[in-house]
């Protein structure tokens, strides 16, 4: 079996603090070729006191850029993105900056809601009906995508069990349904060649 790719970007902590990223891999490495990015290291972002406030401070000012740049540089074919938080925004603007993307996924991309352009594809976007700086209606209308919002849940909905479960059958729904599509388009060309 060809595994289609995916390509995964941590959220702002990385793998200081993402022991969850592992539910994630466990679920899809059976199905997809999986790439993951601690976005620190792409971003060069080497701090002494890792705290919140220091982390998107040095993501904001400058770390984007950089982590879009090494993005940009290293992934050269198409693939499946899924993004956490920073990440997604990361791998948004890569695709602006012409990284090629089949699918964009990102969980609590907060910081999307700034963008004035839409990123190339299919964009699925998921966000907690609690978290304070999920993109508006309005913005989702004006860039062209959509909002899947999940009750009850905050930013870091995405280290959540739930979430987690959510997510994967998602993103394995993309490639268990494929095969199918591809037999019946197979039936349908080999139908009219035996037709005319």
């Amino acid at each position: 079996m060809n595994s289609e790719r995916l390509v995964v970007l941590s959220d702002m902590w990385g793998a200081k603090r993402g022991m969850w990223i592992t539910s994630y891999l466990g679920y899809l490495q059976q199905y997809y070729n999986i790439e993951y990015y601690d976005i620190q290291q792409l971003a060069d972002v080497d701090l002494l006191v890792q705290s919140e406030k220091n982390i998107h401070t040095a993501f904001v000012d400058g770390g984007i850029d950089t982590a879009v740049s090494q993005l940009v540089k290293k992934e050269t074919k198409p693939a499946h993105y899924l993004a956490f938080s920073m990440g997604g925004t990361i791998a948004w603007k890569a695709n602006l900056k012409g990284l090629p993307m089949k699918s964009l996924y990102t969980v609590s991309a907060t910081r999307l809601r700034k963008e004035v352009e839409r990123a190339d594809g299919e964009v699925k976007m998921l966000f907690g009906s609690k978290d304070l700086y999920k993109p508006s209606t309005k913005w989702s209308e004006t860039i062209g995508v959509n909002l899947e919002i999940v009750e009850n849940f905050g930013h870091e909905m995405y280290s959540d069990s739930q979430v987690i479960q959510k997510v994967c059958l998602d993103l394995l729904d993309k490639v268990m349904t494929k095969p199918v599509e591809e037999k019946t388009e197979a039936k349908i060309k080999v139908l009219a060649k035996k037709i005319s």
